[in-house]
C-alpha cells in the first residue's frame, strides 16, 4: 500500500515512545522519553517506576510525534502497538493507550512483537533489504540468531540457555564499577584496554552449535576479579571489560557465520541494543566482508528501544491481515513467531 501512515507505540520497558512511519520504511517523527536517569540510581530499571512514568509521558509524546510528523490523528491509517514481550505493567500501559486511541478515532489496531521490531530496524535505513536473510538478536533480554523467511516469519535457530548478551554486559559492568546502563559503559571503556589481555572462556553448547551460552564468561570475569581482590593485584578495568567484550563478540559473530553457510544465507543482520556495540558492528562487518555476505545494521538510535521500528513491523503485519480487537492484552512472555 503506497502512503500508508501507521502510529506505533512501543512501551515495553523504560522508554515511552511514538512514531509516525509511513509505508513501513519511511520515519516521519520518532520521539522517545528516556528513562535511564530515573532509573541509574537503581543500578537497573524498577518496574513500578517505569509503569508509572509510562503513564505521565505517553500522552505528551504520542503529540509530539503527530505534531512532529505534521499528521493529523485522523489521517492515520492504523495505530500499532508492542504487546509483548516486556516488562506487563509497562506494556499495558501502550496497549491501553493504543486501544483507546483506535477505538475513539475508528482505526484498525495492529499488535506487534517487540523483537520483530528490532528486526525491521533494519528496513528503515536500509530500503534495500527485503527477506530472506539472517538476523542476530543481541539485547539486555535476548540473544536469538533469526532466519527471516518472510516478513512476519521467523525461524529462531539459535538462543541463550542462560544470560542474555546485554544482561552479561550490564553484570560485568557493575562488578567492575562502572553502574547503570552497563552495555554503554563497557563498550567505551574496552576502546582503552587490550582484548587479549586476559582469555576469558567461550562457551559451546553440546549437540547445539548454534545456541549460546553467557553465564560462563560472566563467572569467569567476577571469578577474576574476586582473586586479583585476594591477591591484592591491581585490577585494569580496561583490559578486564575489552576482554569480556572480545570473548562476547567472538561467539556471536562465529555462530552467526556458522548459521550463514549451514543454511546458505548471504544476507546478514543485527538488530536490537546491543547491536551498537561498536565491536560487534565492526566484528560482524568485516567477518561478512571476508565471506562476500551483505551486512546490514540500524543506526544506534534505532537499535534500541523506539517506536520506528514498530510501525516498520507493523506495515507488513497489515498487509497480512493482522488486526487486534479491543481485548488485546499485553503477554510479557510472548515468543517470537507467536500471534
Amino acid at each position: 500500500m503506497e502512503d500508508m501512515l501507521i502510529l506505533a507505540i512501543e512501551s515495553s520497558c523504560d522508554e515511552t515512545a511514538a512514531a509516525v512511519v509511513r509505508s513501513g520504511r519511511e520515519v516521519l517523527s520518532n520521539v522517545i522519553y528516556s528513562q535511564i536517569d530515573l532509573h541509574t540510581q537503581f543500578g537497573g530499571v524498577v518496574p513500578e517506576i517505569a509503569s508509572r512514568k509510562h503513564i505521565e509521558k505517553i500522552n505528551p509524546v504520542i503529540t509530539a510525534a503527530l505534531a512532529e510528523a505534521d499528521v493529523p490523528l485522523e489521517h492515520i491509517d492504523a495505530i500499532a502497538v508492542t504487546y509483548g514481550p516486556g516488562l506487563v505493567g509497562a506494556l499495558l500501559v501502550g496497549v491501553a493507550e493504543a486501544k483507546a486511541l483506535a477505538y475513539a478515532a475508528h482505526k484498525p489496531l495492529i499488535p506487534v512483537h517487540h523483537i520483530e521490531g528490532h528486526i525491521s530496524a533494519n528496513y528503515i535505513e536500509n530500503k534495500e533489504l527485503e527477506p530472506p536473510f539472517l538476523c542476530m538478536v543481541v539485547s539486555g533480554g535476548h540473544t536469538h540468531l533469526v532466519r527471516v523467511a518472510d516478513y512476519g516469519e521467523y525461524e529462531i535457530l539459535g538462543r541463550t540457555h542462560d544470560d542474555a548478551a546485554g544482561e552479561a554486559f550490564d553484570k560485568v559492568a557493575r562488578a567492575i564499577g562502572l553502574g547503570y546502563p552497563g552495555g554503554p559503559k563497557v563498550d567505551k571503556l574496552a576502546r582503552e584496554g587490550n582484548p587479549d589481555a586476559i582469555a576469558f572462556p567461550r562457551a559451546h553448547i553440546a549437540g547445539s552449535p548454534l545456541d549460546f551460552s553467557f553465564s560462563g564468561v560472566k563467572s569467569a570475569v567476577l571469578n577474576y576479579l574476586n582473586e586479583c581482590k585476594m591477591k591484592q593485584i591491581e585490577i585494569n578495568r580496561a583490559d578486564v571489560a575489552a576482554s569480556f567484550q572480545k570473548a562476547v563478540v567472538d561467539v556471536l559473530v562465529d555462530h552467526t557465520m556458522q548459521a550463514a553457510e549451514m543454511y546458505r544465507i548471504d544476507k546478514v543482520a543485527l538488530a536490537g541494543g546491543v547491536a551498537s556495540n561498536s565491536a560487534l558492528r565492526e566484528a560482524m562487518a568485516g567477518a561478512c566482508e571476508k565471506r562476500g555476505y551483505r551486512f546490514f545494521r540500524p543506526s544506534p538510535g534505532l537499535c534500541t528501544d523506539n517506536a520506528a521500528m514498530i510501525g516498520s513491523a507493523a506495515y507488513y503485519e497489515y498487509l497480512k491481515g493482522s488486526r487486534a480487537g479491543l481485548d488485546l492484552n499485553a503477554i510479557p512472555n510472548l515468543k517470537l513467531g507467536e500471534r
